[in-house]
């Protein structure tokens, strides 16, 4: 009933404001690349992918900024789509829709010089941002000393974007509501920490009601993470905990429910102002509900990045133990990677 009655409110506040004439811009990217599956028969090596995204912006006269951005898939249909409401009551602004989520923007922000450890495909992880595709309402907005503080509400998590003037319906009936939270902090803005002013520390949290049966459990993740950097060096470190939930009435809350520990570092350096290089290490451990809980699967990468106008060079060669949480099994993988923006 709240939530109707700010979107009441806010729609009458636009609906009383004159706005000015916009603009729209288009960008995206094309990316080819050629990856040898070490352990695995590769094929053909050859892959492409492409990404292209409408956006427009205005402004009212009551000095509200309304902006747009509409992107597609590979196939080009439709993806994901967004309305924002910046600067209402000038202290924050507003969205509807979704475009990733608060806490998937996140998943892994160590620094790197191409990809994430695991970026190219070498192993598979559990990771926050169970949100990521699912519309909602949001609100970013920036306080003393606390930094950036951003969230969002999913009154329905069951990965339905619906038209306007309609509604999900039933399409996952026992599915229940998501929220999140994030908070950036610039540790130099905290009282006494100034010595530490270029080092920011992200926090994250999330939960999702994946079944409204009883007896089932939430999905829950939490995330932290610290990364600054000294001249051309920069460096990451970051936590991640996942509760996957308990999805079925077993007769005893979380009696499956498996959580998951990942950790991230990244350690990069810039050569010059188009040549970097990176080493990216993640590791992953899993609760004693899994079958078995006595080895954690690694990912060791070392990247390098190589951008000239909008033309970047990339290459990754990683290598994972007990990959997908399959002891003794190996996933190493090369990647070279040629991406055009626009």
């Amino acid at each position: 009933m709240k939530i109707t009655k700010i979107l009441v409110a806010l729609s009458f506040l636009f609906a009383v404001s004159t706005a000015q004439a916009g603009e729209m811009t288009v960008s995206g990217s094309m990316q080819a690349t050629y990856q040898s599956e070490i352990d695995r028969t590769t094929g053909n090596p050859l892959g492409m992918d492409r990404e292209i995204s409408f956006s427009g912006s205005t402004e009212t006269d009551s000095g509200i900024n309304v902006s747009v951005m509409q992107d597609f898939g590979d196939d080009g249909s439709f993806g994901d789509a967004k309305i924002t409401f910046g600067n209402v009551g000038g202290l924050v602004d507003i969205y509807v829709g979704t475009d990733g989520s608060e806490v998937d923007a996140i998943d892994d922000i160590t620094p790197t010089a191409f990809e994430e450890a695991n970026g190219a495909g070498s192993g598979t992880y559990q990771d926050v941002g169970g949100l990521a595709a699912e519309m909602g309402i949001g609100f970013k907005t920036s306080l003393p000393i606390i930094g950036s503080v951003s969230g969002q509400y999913v009154p329905k998590a069951d990965g339905s974007e619906s038209a306007d003037k309609t509604a999900s319906g039933n399409s996952s009936g026992i599915a229940g509501s998501g929220t999140e939270l994030v908070v950036k902090t610039n540790l130099g803005d905290v009282p006494f920490l100034g010595f530490l002013d270029g080092n920011t520390l992200t926090a994250g949290v999330a939960k999702e009601k994946l079944s409204t049966v009883a007896l089932t459990t939430d999905r829950h993740e939490a995330t932290v993470a610290l990364t600054g950097s000294y001249g051309n060096f920069s460096y990451g470190y970051q936590v991640e905990h996942i509760d996957t939930g308990e999805t079925v009435n077993s007769g005893a809350p979380s009696a499956d429910a498996i959580e998951y520990r990942v950790d991230s570092i990244g350690l990069a350096y810039a050569i010059n102002d188009a040549l970097s290089i990176s080493y990216n290490m993640m590791e992953q451990k899993q609760s004693a509900e899994a079958a078995d809980s006595s080895f954690e699967q690694e990912t060791d990468a070392i990247n390098i990045g190589y951008t000239v106008g909008g033309i970047t060079l990339g290459f990754q060669d990683a290598s994972t133990d007990n990959a997908n949480m399959v002891k003794d099994v190996s996933d190493d993988t090369r990647t070279v990677s040629i991406k055009a923006a626009f």
